[in-house]
């Protein structure tokens, strides 16, 4: 389970600066995509539970693959277990996903016609899905206004001020209530992506950040002597 960063926020936004922030999001990037390759709600699906304790890039080397035998819970449960197995075998724990794949496909077909559900609870009864892969499944395949905290989200609420939380499940709940509904949609693949590639864990690009005037965290990294102010 994460925890909450040493440099943690004791001083929450206000609303004013969270509309402020999250416009900001919006205007450098209007429409936000997850990085997980996919071409349907099951292939999303099954792409989100083998990214557990994995990196989006390495699951999307060994989908491809796998989703060109297998984009259905029928064509996937038809594949077995020890095919599935073998095709990702370059991702992070790749035996229990596989089975967790299979048999969700199996589950998918016999309980839901085939279909990935559209709700959390039913979501979250299929082998390897929890919480934040069913979040992320009904925002991107259902367009859904859940938010997914990973631990670069978990991190960026945090350190902002933006939801401090002690749990994942604190974060989002808090996100939930001080997140406008203009920006709902969006608001996890904004803080995920800001996460990733500019709030880093070890050292937070600040000097570079279109949020930082809203920002507490403290103190705020300096630009490096050879960054020549250009836009990332």
């Amino acid at each position: 389970m994460a925890k909450a960063p040493a440099k943690r926020s004791t001083k929450r936004l206000s609303a004013a600066e969270i509309d402020a922030m999250f416009g900001a999001f919006e205007r450098d990037n209007p429409e936000p995509r997850g990085e997980l390759d996919h071409t349907n709600p099951f292939t999303l699906l099954v792409a989100v539970v083998l990214s557990a304790q994995a990196t989006d890039a390495g699951v999307n080397k060994a989908t491809p693959a796998l989703f060109k035998l297998a984009d259905t819970p029928q064509k996937m449960v038809k594949l077995g277990p020890d095919k599935i197995e073998d095709l990702v075998k370059t991702i992070g724990l790749f035996r229990t996903k596989a089975k967790n794949v299979f048999a969700l496909s199996q589950q998918l077909i016999e309980r839901f016609g085939g279909e990935v559900p559209r709700t959390r609870e039913e979501l979250e009864t299929l082998p390897g899905v929890g919480r934040k892969t069913a979040n992320v499944v009904l925002n991107i395949a259902f367009r859904q206004p859940t938010i997914a905290v990973d631990t670069h989200l978990f991190r960026v609420a945090n350190r902002t001020g933006l939801a401090p939380g002690e749990t994942p499940l604190d974060v989002e709940l808090g996100l939930l209530k001080v997140v406008h509904e203009t920006y709902l949609l969006h608001a996890h693949h904004w803080l995920i992506l800001h996460g990733r590639y500019v709030c880093k864990a070890r050292k937070p690009e600040c000097y570079r950040c279109i949020i930082a005037e809203w920002c507490r965290f403290e103190p705020k990294t300096p630009a490096p002597k050879d960054w020549d102010g250009a836009p990332s």
